[in-house]
């Protein structure tokens, strides 16, 4: 799991969740009130609900994140769990939620890490990446 996670809150815009990306070399940022996770946007949000809908680097995080059903884990959450998760979901990230508040992201190059479960891993990618062939990035 990946702790130190860039954020953004509903008070950010489009343009500066973009910048965090870059900076942070990330296509995925967690959107928080406080420290509980109301939400995420990710680099296609960014072009899908974003730039392709012509809005503005000024338009407001609530625009585009992502907020219905997310798929969240808790620490304790077994790998093998987490991966079967990111499967049937066919995403590439879980947000980590303990007693309501944000502590971190797994990922799937974070499952590949881990020797005894790379096949889980590389079978949630490859299902991941027959579902969406073009957005296959691992961070």
């Amino acid at each position: 799991m990946t702790k130190e996670c860039a954020t953004v809150t509903l008070k950010d815009n489009v343009y500066e969740a973009a910048v965090k990306m870059k900076d942070h070399d990330t296509g995925f940022i967690p959107v928080l009130d406080g420290r509980k996770l109301i939400g995420v946007i990710t680099d296609r949000d960014l072009v899908l609900r974003g730039y392709a809908d012509k809005r503005e680097g000024s338009a407001a995080i609530r625009e585009v994140m992502s907020n219905v059903e997310l798929t969240t884990v808790s620490p304790e959450t077994p790998v093998e769990e987490a991966a079967k998760l990111m499967a049937r979901h066919q995403i590439r990230r879980l947000p980590v939620v303990e007693n309501g508040q944000f502590v971190g992201v797994v990922s799937i190059g974070d499952l590949a890490v881990r020797s005894r479960f790379e096949d889980e891993a590389g079978s949630a990618l490859g299902e991941i990446s027959e579902e969406h062939p073009d957005i296959v990035r691992t961070h």
